[in-house]
């Protein structure tokens, strides 16, 4: 634990999350402090970092635990934060055609830094910056013709320097408990089981994160809790889901819009679930 509470974000270093993410939670930027400890917290945890938006935002002071179970998102931070250098110059070396994407696609790099300039390079050129793989564990995303930059290099300098007191690892969510200590915050942003606003399960979350993870994830709560840790998870607003985390201090119905596109698919508006012990 540190020797005083995070009050406030790390104001001097402004960045942008440098990964597009689906079900990233930028939408809930804008309302965090709403849910936030009004005492502040220690150390900072998120253990589905994905995007790391919510991270960011707080930019919180000192050390960090981040954590996600893909080591390729993982490995990406890792060499952003260690030589942001050596990512931009392999980063430089492509281009954002078709041809090009699909020849980067199918490429197997051994250098750490060459696969991060490659997962970016995907994240920011493929089709809706979604992350997928096949059944052998190949990313299968399609060219998304996009015209943005992919190199940000002032942002992605910025993030190297706010990345470097951080702690990562790449583990199963249950593991992540050793680390968290009374007073600290941890986020939580699993990727969702079942369908927003109906009775659905989605298939192939239900690969990615089936419904009884939700009832370990539930169980990983009640020991954050009795370390006197604050938590804050989104989750799918499904009664279902409100069925297992029923027993925490309080659960909130958020809105907020799908940005998700593809064949079929519906914008509009979604509920979420925010459920907290704060």
């Amino acid at each position: 634990m540190t020797n005083s509470l995070i009050t406030k974000t790390n104001d001097k270093l402004s960045c942008e999350p440098f990964l597009r993410w689906a079900g990233g939670k930028r939408w809930l930027i804008k309302d965090l402090h709403k849910f936030l400890p009004g005492g502040g917290y220690s150390k900072y945890h998120e253990i589905f970092l994905g995007g790391a938006a919510v991270f960011f935002h707080l930019r919180p002071k000192g050390q960090s635990y981040l954590n996600d179970f893909n080591p390729d998102l993982i490995n990406t931070y890792q060499c952003v934060k260690d030589d942001v250098m050596k990512v931009l110059e392999e980063l430089k070396k492509l281009n954002n055609t078709k041809d090009d994407y699909y020849k980067i696609r199918s490429k197997k790099y051994r250098s750490d830094y060459k696969k991060a300039a490659k997962f970016i390079y995907l994240n920011q050129t493929s089709f809706n910056g979604i992350y997928r793989v096949n059944l052998n564990g190949e990313y299968n995303v399609p060219y998304g013709f996009r015209t943005k930059d992919f190199i940000e290099e002032e942002n992605l300098k910025t993030i190297s320097n706010i990345l470097k007191p951080c702690i990562f690892s790449h583990n199963d969510f249950a593991d992540c408990l050793d680390n968290i200590k009374k007073n600290d915050l941890v986020f939580l942003d699993p990727p969702y089981t079942v369908a927003h606003n109906n009775n659905g399960f989605i298939k192939y979350n239900q690969k990615l994160f089936s419904l009884e993870d939700q009832y370990r994830l539930h169980n990983l709560l009640v020991k954050i809790n009795e370390i006197g840790a604050h938590y804050i998870l989104t989750n799918a607003a499904h009664y279902k889901i409100k069925e297992i985390f029923g027993d925490a201090k309080k659960i909130y119905e958020l809105s907020r819009a799908s940005l998700i596109g593809g064949k079929n698919a519906k914008r509009g508006q979604y509920k979420e679930l925010l459920i907290t012990n704060i």
